[in-house]
Protein backbone atom coordinates (compact mmCIF):
# COMPACT_ATOMS: atom_id res chain seq x y z
CA UNK A 1 0.00 0.00 0.00
CA UNK A 2 2.66 2.33 1.18
CA UNK A 3 4.99 1.48 -1.98
CA UNK A 4 1.27 2.42 -4.16
CA UNK A 5 0.92 5.69 -2.47
CA UNK A 6 4.45 6.31 -3.24
CA UNK A 7 4.64 5.44 -7.10
CA UNK A 8 1.46 7.71 -7.02
CA UNK A 9 3.02 10.58 -5.20
CA UNK A 10 6.20 10.55 -7.47
CA UNK A 11 3.92 10.73 -10.65
CA UNK A 12 2.19 13.85 -9.04
CA UNK A 13 5.06 15.32 -8.75
CA UNK A 14 6.28 14.26 -12.42
CA UNK A 15 3.19 15.79 -13.71
CA UNK A 16 3.90 19.10 -11.51
CA UNK A 17 7.45 19.48 -13.24
CA UNK A 18 6.17 19.26 -16.71
CA UNK A 19 3.46 21.59 -16.25
CA UNK A 20 6.26 23.78 -14.71
CA UNK A 21 8.34 23.53 -17.42
CA UNK A 22 5.42 24.07 -19.89
CA UNK A 23 4.60 26.98 -18.30
CA UNK A 24 8.20 28.15 -18.33
CA UNK A 25 8.79 27.70 -22.28
CA UNK A 26 5.63 28.64 -22.58
CA UNK A 27 6.23 32.14 -20.80
CA UNK A 28 9.42 33.10 -22.19
CA UNK A 29 7.83 32.48 -25.54
CA UNK A 30 5.16 34.77 -25.15
CA UNK A 31 7.74 37.15 -23.64
CA UNK A 32 9.49 37.02 -27.14
CA UNK A 33 6.45 37.44 -28.44
CA UNK A 34 5.65 40.69 -26.47
CA UNK A 35 8.62 42.22 -27.02
CA UNK A 36 8.85 41.60 -30.55
CA UNK A 37 5.36 42.95 -31.74
CA UNK A 38 4.49 46.15 -33.43
CA UNK A 39 2.55 49.05 -31.39
CA UNK A 40 1.05 51.60 -33.66
CA UNK A 41 0.77 54.95 -32.45
CA UNK A 42 -0.96 58.17 -34.23
CA UNK A 43 1.93 59.97 -33.59
CA UNK A 44 1.64 64.03 -34.29
CA UNK A 45 5.01 65.74 -33.86
CA UNK A 46 6.73 68.04 -31.76
CA UNK A 47 8.70 70.81 -33.99
CA UNK A 48 12.18 71.01 -32.70
CA UNK A 49 13.27 74.42 -30.82
CA UNK A 50 16.63 75.64 -30.10
CA UNK A 51 16.46 78.46 -28.51
CA UNK A 52 17.80 79.45 -24.95
CA UNK A 53 14.64 79.59 -23.12
CA UNK A 54 13.99 75.97 -24.58
CA UNK A 55 17.30 74.62 -23.57
CA UNK A 56 16.96 75.86 -20.29
CA UNK A 57 13.70 74.32 -19.56
CA UNK A 58 15.15 71.48 -21.38
CA UNK A 59 18.29 70.90 -19.19
CA UNK A 60 16.24 71.20 -16.02
CA UNK A 61 13.59 68.66 -17.25
CA UNK A 62 16.04 66.28 -18.14
CA UNK A 63 18.21 66.55 -14.61
CA UNK A 64 14.67 66.59 -12.22
CA UNK A 65 12.68 64.08 -14.41
CA UNK A 66 14.64 61.24 -13.99
CA UNK A 67 16.10 61.27 -17.45
CA UNK A 68 19.79 61.67 -15.77
CA UNK A 69 19.54 58.82 -13.48
CA UNK A 70 19.18 56.27 -16.64
CA UNK A 71 20.93 57.90 -19.21
CA UNK A 72 23.39 59.93 -17.03
CA UNK A 73 24.56 62.89 -16.93
CA UNK A 74 26.16 63.23 -20.34
CA UNK A 75 23.62 61.08 -22.08
CA UNK A 76 26.03 58.35 -22.78
CA UNK A 77 23.76 55.45 -20.74
CA UNK A 78 23.96 54.45 -17.50
CA UNK A 79 23.62 51.31 -15.49
CA UNK A 80 21.13 52.06 -12.80
CA UNK A 81 19.48 48.36 -11.84
CA UNK A 82 22.66 45.17 -11.45
CA UNK A 83 22.20 42.78 -8.71
CA UNK A 84 25.86 41.43 -10.75
CA UNK A 85 23.80 38.07 -11.81
CA UNK A 86 20.61 37.90 -13.76
CA UNK A 87 19.47 41.81 -13.68
CA UNK A 88 21.29 44.55 -15.23
CA UNK A 89 19.74 47.27 -16.89
CA UNK A 90 21.14 50.16 -18.84
CA UNK A 91 20.08 53.17 -20.16
CA UNK A 92 21.15 53.84 -23.90
CA UNK A 93 23.18 56.31 -25.46
CA UNK A 94 21.14 58.98 -26.67
CA UNK A 95 23.47 61.59 -27.97
CA UNK A 96 24.63 61.04 -31.66
CA UNK A 97 28.18 59.62 -30.43
CA UNK A 98 29.62 56.18 -31.04
CA UNK A 99 26.96 53.86 -30.19
CA UNK A 100 24.00 56.17 -29.42
CA UNK A 101 20.39 55.91 -30.74
CA UNK A 102 18.82 58.34 -31.51
CA UNK A 103 20.86 59.41 -34.76
CA UNK A 104 18.42 59.14 -37.41
CA UNK A 105 15.64 60.29 -35.15
CA UNK A 106 13.06 62.59 -36.74
CA UNK A 107 10.68 65.22 -34.20
CA UNK A 108 7.92 61.95 -34.63
CA UNK A 109 10.59 59.11 -33.04
CA UNK A 110 11.33 61.42 -30.42
CA UNK A 111 7.80 61.53 -29.38
CA UNK A 112 6.97 57.99 -29.78
CA UNK A 113 9.94 57.46 -27.59
CA UNK A 114 9.06 59.78 -24.86
CA UNK A 115 5.25 59.79 -24.66
CA UNK A 116 4.31 56.70 -25.81
CA UNK A 117 7.63 53.69 -24.96
CA UNK A 118 7.69 52.70 -28.51
CA UNK A 119 10.97 52.77 -30.30
CA UNK A 120 10.55 54.67 -34.31
CA UNK A 121 9.93 50.90 -35.88
CA UNK A 122 7.50 50.41 -33.95
CA UNK A 123 8.49 48.00 -31.14
CA UNK A 124 8.28 48.40 -27.72
CA UNK A 125 10.83 49.72 -25.15
CA UNK A 126 10.84 47.28 -22.39
CA UNK A 127 12.33 49.78 -19.59
CA UNK A 128 11.13 52.99 -20.54
CA UNK A 129 8.83 54.97 -18.06
CA UNK A 130 6.77 56.75 -20.41
CA UNK A 131 3.82 56.14 -18.27
CA UNK A 132 5.07 59.36 -16.44
CA UNK A 133 6.24 61.69 -19.66
CA UNK A 134 2.99 60.36 -21.86
CA UNK A 135 0.87 63.57 -20.16
CA UNK A 136 3.80 65.98 -20.57
CA UNK A 137 2.98 69.20 -22.79
CA UNK A 138 4.16 69.80 -26.20
CA UNK A 139 6.34 72.39 -24.48
CA UNK A 140 7.87 70.18 -22.55
CA UNK A 141 8.99 67.18 -24.86
CA UNK A 142 10.21 70.00 -27.18
CA UNK A 143 12.63 71.50 -24.61
CA UNK A 144 13.89 67.86 -23.46
CA UNK A 145 14.71 66.88 -26.92
CA UNK A 146 16.22 70.18 -27.58
CA UNK A 147 18.71 69.61 -25.11
CA UNK A 148 19.05 66.04 -25.99
CA UNK A 149 19.93 66.95 -28.94
CA UNK A 150 22.45 69.82 -27.91
CA UNK A 151 24.38 67.44 -25.86
CA UNK A 152 27.93 66.50 -27.32
CA UNK A 153 28.55 63.61 -28.53
CA UNK A 154 30.03 61.14 -26.65
CA UNK A 155 30.80 57.39 -27.00
CA UNK A 156 28.49 55.08 -25.51
CA UNK A 157 26.13 51.79 -26.00
CA UNK A 158 22.68 50.68 -26.19
CA UNK A 159 20.30 49.51 -24.23
CA UNK A 160 20.74 46.60 -21.99
CA UNK A 161 18.15 44.84 -20.20
CA UNK A 162 18.99 41.63 -18.53
CA UNK A 163 16.00 39.85 -16.31
CA UNK A 164 15.90 36.77 -14.61
CA UNK A 165 14.16 33.90 -15.60
CA UNK A 166 10.44 34.73 -13.35
CA UNK A 167 10.34 38.01 -14.73
CA UNK A 168 11.02 37.23 -18.21
CA UNK A 169 7.59 34.49 -17.62
CA UNK A 170 5.76 37.18 -15.63
CA UNK A 171 6.22 39.45 -18.85
CA UNK A 172 5.31 37.13 -20.56
CA UNK A 173 2.05 36.06 -19.41
CA UNK A 174 0.91 39.78 -18.97
CA UNK A 175 1.79 40.17 -15.41
CA UNK A 176 4.55 42.73 -15.70
CA UNK A 177 3.96 45.00 -18.18
CA UNK A 178 5.78 47.46 -20.46
CA UNK A 179 4.91 50.81 -20.57
CA UNK A 180 3.48 51.14 -23.99
CA UNK A 181 0.97 48.96 -22.37
CA UNK A 182 -0.08 50.76 -19.92
CA UNK A 183 -0.57 54.20 -21.69
CA UNK A 184 -3.65 55.19 -23.37
CA UNK A 185 -2.03 56.43 -26.94
CA UNK A 186 -5.13 58.23 -27.88
CA UNK A 187 -5.06 60.54 -25.17
CA UNK A 188 -4.02 63.89 -26.21
CA UNK A 189 -0.90 65.69 -24.54
CA UNK A 190 -1.35 67.50 -21.48
CA UNK A 191 -2.59 71.56 -21.78
CA UNK A 192 -0.56 73.65 -20.25
CA UNK A 193 -0.80 75.21 -16.79
CA UNK A 194 0.44 77.86 -15.08
CA UNK A 195 3.46 77.37 -13.27
CA UNK A 196 3.09 78.32 -9.37
CA UNK A 197 2.32 77.08 -6.15
CA UNK A 198 -1.25 75.77 -7.25
CA UNK A 199 -3.24 72.63 -7.36
CA UNK A 200 -2.51 72.37 -11.08
CA UNK A 201 0.70 72.65 -11.42
CA UNK A 202 1.16 70.00 -8.59
CA UNK A 203 -0.81 67.77 -10.54
CA UNK A 204 1.06 68.38 -13.51
CA UNK A 205 4.24 67.61 -11.46
CA UNK A 206 3.05 64.74 -10.29
CA UNK A 207 2.52 62.72 -13.32
CA UNK A 208 6.50 61.82 -12.63
CA UNK A 209 5.31 59.63 -9.36
CA UNK A 210 2.83 57.50 -11.67
CA UNK A 211 5.24 54.88 -12.66
CA UNK A 212 6.20 53.52 -9.08
CA UNK A 213 2.62 55.17 -6.92
CA UNK A 214 0.51 54.07 -9.85
CA UNK A 215 -2.50 55.81 -11.35
CA UNK A 216 -4.00 56.86 -8.31
CA UNK A 217 -1.12 57.30 -6.32
CA UNK A 218 -1.63 55.05 -3.78
CA UNK A 219 1.51 52.66 -3.94
CA UNK A 220 1.74 49.20 -3.78
CA UNK A 221 4.52 46.39 -5.37
CA UNK A 222 6.47 48.56 -8.32
CA UNK A 223 5.60 47.00 -11.41
CA UNK A 224 8.34 44.93 -12.75
CA UNK A 225 10.58 45.87 -9.53
CA UNK A 226 12.88 43.17 -8.38
CA UNK A 227 11.92 41.39 -5.20
CA UNK A 228 13.95 42.97 -2.79
CA UNK A 229 12.72 46.22 -4.05
CA UNK A 230 9.88 47.57 -1.21
CA UNK A 231 6.41 48.62 -1.87
CA UNK A 232 6.18 52.03 -3.14
CA UNK A 233 4.81 54.41 -0.57
CA UNK A 234 0.45 55.29 -0.59
CA UNK A 235 0.91 59.00 -1.62
CA UNK A 236 -2.57 59.61 -0.35
CA UNK A 237 -2.58 61.31 3.25
CA UNK A 238 -4.44 58.39 5.14
CA UNK A 239 -4.21 58.95 8.67
CA UNK A 240 -1.88 55.96 8.63
CA UNK A 241 0.50 56.98 5.87
CA UNK A 242 3.88 57.84 6.70
CA UNK A 243 3.38 60.69 4.57
CA UNK A 244 0.73 61.94 6.65
CA UNK A 245 2.88 63.72 9.15
CA UNK A 246 5.30 64.93 5.94
CA UNK A 247 2.21 67.01 4.68
CA UNK A 248 1.69 68.33 7.94
CA UNK A 249 5.56 69.79 7.41
CA UNK A 250 6.10 71.59 4.03
CA UNK A 251 9.73 72.15 5.10
CA UNK A 252 10.08 68.54 6.11
CA UNK A 253 8.45 67.35 2.94
CA UNK A 254 10.65 69.69 1.00
CA UNK A 255 14.05 68.12 3.06
CA UNK A 256 13.15 64.99 2.13
CA UNK A 257 13.01 65.86 -1.47
CA UNK A 258 16.07 67.21 -1.46
CA UNK A 259 18.17 64.70 0.60
CA UNK A 260 15.90 61.73 0.28
CA UNK A 261 15.98 61.03 4.25
CA UNK A 262 13.08 60.87 6.06
CA UNK A 263 12.28 63.04 9.13
CA UNK A 264 13.87 60.33 11.50
CA UNK A 265 17.36 60.23 9.51
CA UNK A 266 16.75 56.72 7.68
CA UNK A 267 17.31 56.71 4.15
CA UNK A 268 14.25 56.02 1.85
CA UNK A 269 15.18 53.24 -0.56
CA UNK A 270 14.64 53.25 -4.18
CA UNK A 271 13.92 56.55 -4.85
CA UNK A 272 15.06 58.33 -7.95
CA UNK A 273 17.11 61.01 -5.35
CA UNK A 274 19.57 62.16 -7.84
CA UNK A 275 17.14 63.76 -9.69
CA UNK A 276 14.40 64.64 -7.03
CA UNK A 277 17.03 66.90 -5.46
CA UNK A 278 16.80 68.88 -8.64
CA UNK A 279 13.47 69.66 -8.10
CA UNK A 280 13.18 73.55 -7.96
CA UNK A 281 11.44 75.35 -5.00
CA UNK A 282 8.31 75.37 -6.79
CA UNK A 283 8.01 71.92 -8.18
CA UNK A 284 8.12 71.13 -4.73
CA UNK A 285 5.59 73.17 -3.42
CA UNK A 286 3.41 72.67 -5.86
CA UNK A 287 3.75 68.96 -5.59
CA UNK A 288 3.23 69.20 -1.52
CA UNK A 289 0.07 70.80 -2.02
CA UNK A 290 -1.41 68.90 -4.83
CA UNK A 291 -0.40 65.38 -2.98
CA UNK A 292 -1.96 67.04 0.86
CA UNK A 293 -5.13 67.09 -1.32
CA UNK A 294 -5.64 63.45 -2.54
CA UNK A 295 -8.95 61.95 -0.71
CA UNK A 296 -7.24 59.33 1.31
CA UNK A 297 -7.42 55.90 -0.39
CA UNK A 298 -6.10 52.05 0.34
CA UNK A 299 -2.75 50.92 -0.71
CA UNK A 300 -2.42 50.09 -4.18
Amino acid sequence: MTRKWVKRGALALGVLVLLAAAGVFGGLQLAERRMARQVSVDVRPVAYGADAAALERGKYLYASRGCVDCHGASGAGKVFVDNGSDLRIKGPNITTGAGGVVAAYQPADWVRTIRHGVAPGGRPLLIMPSEDYNRLTDGDVAAIVAYVRSLPPVAGTPAEVRLPLPARVLYGFGAIQDAAAKIDHAQPPAAPVTEGVNLQHGAYVANMCLGCHGAQLTGGRIPGGPPDWPAAANLTATSVSPMATLYAQPEAFAKMMKTGQRPDGSKIQVMPFESLRELSDTDVRALHLYLRSLPAAPQG
